[in-house]
């Protein structure tokens, strides 16, 4: 089965999504939920791993799903969120995002699967691993914000510490409930045991920061995440900017990743577009987003073409404003 010129079922939505390559071939996993449940909002709680492969990030072969809850008692038995993958001594090391129906799916934990070929994961035993620290992240409070947010791990090697880092979706401890939202951060040596540190940004404005990506452009760091309109702040709310793909950028992988730098690449009032991605295809820039939004605000719940993404002389991303056919591709 394939899908061109971007990803859709008509049996199913799609949204967040992480891409990896693996020699010539683009790797996508994705949430995915059945349009049989009627109410797109529902998807969250209905939610499974899907996955595709392509060699020009447009046509798409499907390949088995990934990863769906757990068994009744885990604690990932209500949903497997968004995720994203790194290889480590040769196997593929998936971090995502789960939820409990004990806790109906208000706190959110990182797990670790692996696998040898992309296709077949094994749960980790000490599943989760990755856990929100009171010291530094907000952590269920009902009167303060609907769930516990930690979630959407976008895990990354680090050759100067010979480590890894993730980062994380989540909330600062204290301030305006409405402004929270932060980048978490935790290492690793290992990809198994993890020191959770402090947020690698500063509240923003944003009630959350959601499915963060790091990379790489020259020689600057560039924090990709999303953030919806409805949880923003009035502060935030008053620029105009909306839902949709932001940006920050540092000298290091680390950071700092100051709010001086914050910059919109891709948002508007509706939402037409989320959780973008940047994808490097041999030297070229390509930006992936699903689709959230049609102009009458109609849910659509699919994956587009790429878009070309130019890094200006003075280090900002633009997009260029109609799809380009990528060379190489007919």
């Amino acid at each position: 089965m394939a899908a061109g010129k971007g990803l859709r079922f008509s049996d199913r939505w799609i949204w967040d999504f992480w891409i990896v390559r693996a020699g010539e071939d683009f790797h996508i996993f994705y949430l995915q939920a059945p349009r049989s449940i009627g109410d797109p909002d529902l998807r969250h709680w209905n939610a499974s791993i899907g996955h595709a492969m392509s060699t020009d990030l447009e046509n798409w072969v499907i390949l088995p799903d990934a990863l769906a809850p757990g068994p009744t008692g885990a604690w990932d038995d209500y949903t497997t969120w968004t995720g994203s993958i790194v290889n480590h001594e040769g196997r593929w090391h998936l971090l995502y995002t789960g939820t409990s129906r004990a806790e109906n799916g208000r706190i959110q934990r990182i797990g670790l699967a692996t696998s040898d070929d992309l296709t077949s994961w094994t749960r980790h035993d000490e599943n989760p691993l990755i856990e929100a620290d009171p010291r530094w992240y907000e952590t269920l409070n009902l009167d303060v914000w609907p769930h516990q947010a930690w979630r959407d791990p976008w895990v990354f090697r680090d050759h100067a510490e010979s480590g890894f880092h993730a980062y994380v979706t989540a909330r600062a401890r204290s301030g305006d409930p409405r402004a929270r939202g932060v980048i978490g951060h935790a290492r690793s040596t290992d990809l198994v045991s993890w020191e959770i540190l402090p947020p690698a940004t500063e509240p923003m404005g944003f009630g959350e920061m959601e499915v963060p990506q790091l990379t790489r452009l020259n020689d600057r760091f560039y924090m990709l995440f999303s953030s919806e309109l409805s949880t923003h702040a009035p502060c935030r709310r008053a620029t105009g900017t909306g839902t949709g793909t932001y940006y920050l950028s540092a000298d290091s992988p680390r950071g700092p990743f100051a709010m001086t730098g914050l910059r919109v690449l891709d948002a508007d009032q509706i939402g037409s577009n989320y959780a973008g991605k940047l994808v490097d295809e041999d030297g070229e820039l390509w930006f992936l987003a699903w689709k959230r939004a049609a102009a009458d605000g109609s849910f659509i719940g699919e994956i587009g073409s790429p878009r070309r993404v130019l890094v200006e002389p003075n280090g900002t991303l633009s997009l260029k404003p109609t799809t380009k056919t990528p060379r190489g591709r007919s």
